[in-house]
């Protein structure tokens, strides 16, 4: 009998896992398709290997601004697709590597009962459960996929041609990020978004100022706009990115009696379900999707089922989140309009990397970075940025946030020149 049964190998999942093992619990975990989930097969690793190409030939055509001439530029997408591949594989073997010690079963699976699962023609036993099956794009009614035109964010990875054209339904950060990087590899691209903004729930500067970048390469953008109303017949391909919904629908969750919300697994504060002995973590949860996040929510899981005498809250908010455009976009805590509905007297700093030498010298000057402070306590509440190396320079201001720092205790930091993290300081003097 397993002390620990795992049911899903993404960053939940694996993370739960390594400190499981390290806890002293006998584990077992199950992954029906590839170790890394969406993460690694699917999501951060493979868009962000695309992106990096994208931007390598971005650079390239402006070159010449750096006095490098270039001559007969193209794209082999084979070699660009190639390279997303290893890297996959590589960062695979690392992670398969480091479950020494930890059973890996790479089938489907079904919980018969709490204590009981069934993979394949086999039967485990188990004392713990942790769900960690992740999630899966979210169709449209009359746009559901087909995996040759109508493509999800899973299907769009695996091109073998660069589209001449695209449409994109949602303006979300999918839906951003394959936009600026489809723009940078050539297609014609426009967005479709339901809400009055791209990037619904960020910054409403950062939304403008994004939108505007956009349009100034050449991307047209459809906010307040619903995908039906348009013309599909105007695009070589279309993307739809509208969101993404917990992946249990294979598990017999409701045979059992764990609660459910529509399609998502219900904890509490300490990652419990209903059943004592199951818990749950990471995307199917629905919380928060970002894997560090996850991440957290797997250690913080496994920890409990080690020590269920004295569990630990799953309750840190402070997730920074990265949009991988063009320029970065990033932020951490409260943002403007949060604070101000919560009557909170604020403070608002901002900088422009126009300011910036290390950004001149980058040629990579749009954009800016926001803090807010309380104006009562001086203590850093949150921060957006957009601009270059925004999803790097977020950790300064995650940790700023997370232990409650003040704005006077920041303004004390001397930051190294020329960089771009010396504009932290620039903003808040």
């Amino acid at each position: 009998m397993y002390d620990l049964t795992i049911i899903g190998g993404g960053w939940a999942g694996f993370n739960a896992g390594l400190k499981a093992r390290e806890l002293g619990l006998k584990t077992c975990l199950i992954e029906k398709k590839a170790l890394g989930g969406t993460c690694l097969n699917a999501g951060c690793i493979p868009t962000k290997t695309l992106i990096q190409s994208a931007k390598i030939y971005s650079l390239t055509k402006k070159s010449d601004t750096f006095g490098i001439e270039t001559r007969d530029l193209r794209i082999n997408f084979k070699k660009i697709q190639d390279r997303k591949n290893k890297i996959i594989q590589q960062l695979h073997s690392g992670m398969q590597f480091m479950l020494k010690g930890i059973d890996f079963k790479t089938q489907g699976a079904q919980i018969i009962s709490p204590e009981e699962i069934r993979i394949g023609e086999e039967s485990i036993k188990t004392k713990f459960i942790l769900i960690a099956t992740g999630s899966k794009p979210i169709e449209l009614k009359g746009l559901e996929f087909d995996s040759q035109r109508i493509l999800s964010s899973d299907d769009i990875l695996n091109l073998e041609d660069i589209p001449t054209s695209l449409l994109i339904i949602g303006g979300g950060v999918i839906g951003c990020e394959f936009a600026n990087l489809f723009s940078n590899l050539g297609s014609e691209v426009t967005i479709a978004e339901k809400m009055p903004q791209l990037l619904p729930g960020e910054d409403k500067d950062i939304a403008k100022k994004i939108e505007a970048v956009f349009k100034k390469k050449g991307i047209k953008i459809n906010t307040n706009t619903d995908a039906h109303s348009l013309d599909l017949k105007d695009y070589k391909l279309i993307l739809v990115c509208v969101g993404r919904i917990a992946k249990i629908d294979a598990l017999g969750l409701e045979k059992i009696g764990v609660s459910l919300d529509k399609t998502r697994v219900i904890t509490d504060e300490y990652l419990k379900t209903n059943i004592p002995n199951i818990y749950a973590a990471g995307d199917c949860t629905s919380k928060v999707m970002l894997a560090h996040f996850a991440a957290y929510q797997g250690s913080v899981a496994a920890e409990n089922i080690a020590h269920p005498q004295n569990p630990l809250k799953a309750d840190n908010t402070n997730i920074p989140n990265c949009i991988f455009t063009e320029p970065q976009i990033a932020s951490i805590g409260l943002k403007e309009e949060e604070a101000a509905s919560k009557g909170i007297d604020i403070n608002i700093k901002k900088f422009d990397f126009l300011g910036s030498g290390m950004a001149r010298i980058l040629d990579e000057t749009d954009g800016f970075i926001k803090i807010i402070s309380d104006n009562k306590t001086d203590g850093i509440l949150g921060a957006s940025i957009i601009g270059p190396g925004a999803t790097e320079l977020i950790g300064i201001l995650t940790l700023a946030v997370s232990t409650h720092l003040k704005v006077s205790e920041i303004r004390k930091t001397i930051f190294a020149h020329p960089t771009l993290s010396e504009t932290i300081g620039e903003a808040i003097k």
